[in-house]
């Protein structure tokens, strides 16, 4: 009976890992196209909604070093990446490490920009506040994406 058990765990267990290299795939490229996506737009000037505040936090960490015009190009190109190369499912394990640095990045204006996230209260978010809280959803996903790609490599 124990062979049997064993036989039938070595026949599922293939089953399941093989189901959740699936669900890693459809979650990094549901990522990657909107890195891929966010960052395309910010190629273009006044496409993307996140642009003036991309630019004002790039000028702040910057200390306005990088000029704006060239901040936002860089940012376009650092998002694009992120999104082909989740999307292609290359090099997963610095793609996902470099996307949590830049979702980290987008948690910023909370602290520089108090003023124009929250709305009197530190719990009542403003319009853009709640754009950038949305973003815990995209960290907690490409923390799941890392830790079982960790598991199934």
């Amino acid at each position: 009976m124990k062979e049997k058990v064993l036989f039938l765990y070595e026949f599922v267990n293939p089953i399941k890992i093989k189901r959740q290299v699936l669900k890693n795939q459809f979650l990094a490229l549901a990522i990657g196209l909107v890195y891929l996506w966010f960052g395309g737009l910010k190629f273009f000037d006044h496409l993307s909604p996140a642009e003036d505040l991309a630019k004002n936090t790039m000028d702040v960490i910057t200390m306005g070093l990088v000029p704006s015009n060239l901040s936002i190009i860089l940012l376009a190109i650092w998002e694009t990446t992120i999104g082909i190369l989740l999307v292609l499912n290359i090099f997963r394990k610095p793609v996902v490490l470099s996307a949590l640095l830049h979702m980290c990045c987008t948690f910023l204006p909370f602290f520089i920009f108090p003023n124009q996230s929250f709305s009197g209260s530190p719990i009542v978010f403003t319009l853009l506040g709640q754009y950038i809280f949305k973003n815990i959803i995209i960290v907690a996903a490409l923390l799941t994406l890392y830790k079982n790609t960790i598991f199934t490599e």
